[in-house]
């Protein structure tokens, strides 16, 4: 197995972000250094990353969180804010986000040690549904406004995909995106002149947060996780 993939196995992180820990030259193989991520390796061959001993793939976790708002969506932070990570008490396994909700967005964030997973999950290819209720300033939005979420607005990266976007009531929307850019609803809304004042995540694929408070969080059952394999 490549050893970027075997890191990824193990829970150290997604595939891509395992090859930047190897060039970085932060894991050895038998004690020595080792920068190549294609470099051929099995649970015999001494993998360490940081000096830390893997003993071969993790079992699979795949965690859904209600996130709620002020906690941050990293497995760690240097300025010592709370963590999703810190909210769901699995010992042994090392979890890590499958993609952010900023800190102020609230609703369900997957995690997960199955690095391969992750990457499919986020990869642009596979257009993704996910679905947000965003409560914009601004009252009820104008026929011209739906038009242009629905079809794509023009932001600074270029044009957005067309959406599935419903009006809920005045001041409450529910859109549906399968591209995953930086603060995408967000500046959506505010190209069509209604600035988000609350945003949550809904849905992430066939996944929805039913059964699941603020701050709650459960393990995926192993047919859920075939699902978003699927």
């Amino acid at each position: 197995m490549r050893l970027a993939k075997f890191l990824a196995h193990a829970g150290v992180a997604s595939r891509r972000a395992a090859e930047d820990v190897v060039r970085a030259g932060r894991v050895t193989v038998g004690g020595e250094v080792i920068t190549d991520p294609a470099r051929d390796v099995d649970a015999t061959s001494g993998v360490a990353v940081d000096g830390r001993m893997l003993e071969g793939p993790e079992e699979r976790v795949v965690v859904a969180l209600n996130k709620p708002s002020g906690v941050v969506s990293t497995a760690r932070d240097t300025h010592g804010r709370r963590t999703v990570v810190d909210l769901v008490d699995l010992p042994g396994a090392r979890l890590y986000p499958v993609g952010r909700l900023d800190v102020d967005t609230t609703g369900l964030l997957l995690l997960t040690n199955d690095g391969e997973l992750a990457e499919r999950l986020l990869h642009p290819r596979y257009e993704l549904p996910r679905t947000y209720r965003a409560r914009v300033a601004g009252g009820r939005l104008s026929p011209r406004a739906l038009r242009a979420l629905r079809e794509g607005v023009e932001l600074e990266d270029g044009r957005t995909a067309p959406a599935g976007v419903r009006e809920v009531r005045a001041g409450l929307l529910e859109l549906t995106l399968r591209e995953g850019r930086k603060r995408q609803v967000k500046r959506m809304c505010d190209a069509v002149g209604h600035s988000v004042q609350a945003l949550e995540r809904t849905r992430f694929g066939p996944l929805d947060l039913r059964g699941l408070a603020s701050g709650r969080w459960r393990r995926l059952t192993p047919a859920e996780v075939e699902r978003l394999r699927a």
